[in-house]
């Protein structure tokens, strides 16, 4: 049996934890209806069903970055740190489509 693929995969992701940088080069992963904040090596920062998580544009900056709350906790997600020839803005929609599209449960 084939494992799913994602329904959203990004690397290089700058997390961060009010008021300290967690990773510079981590990973955000949306699968089976959970979100998972990986370091660049793996392992996991925070993770939920993405139906319990919350997610926007961050308004406080003018990079494009996400502001996320898991289990409570607030983080900032800045994506295409790694990748200066990606388009982070479409990547940030991306993510919050996927967020949006992951924590809809149909009856």
């Amino acid at each position: 049996m084939a494992m799913a693929e994602p329904e959203f995969r990004a690397t290089g992701v700058r997390i961060e934890r009010w008021p300290r940088s967690l990773t510079k080069a981590g990973q955000v992963l949306i699968k089976d209806g959970n979100l998972e904040l990986l370091t660049s090596y793996g392992r996991v920062i925070d993770s939920a069903p993405v139906r319990a998580v919350r997610a926007g544009k961050a308004w406080f900056t003018d990079e494009p970055s996400t502001a996320l709350t898991v289990n409570g906790k607030r983080y900032r997600l800045t994506m295409g740190q790694r990748d200066h020839h990606s388009d982070t803005e479409t990547l940030t929609g991306r993510f919050l489509r996927a967020v949006r599209k992951a924590g809809v449960t149909e009856d």
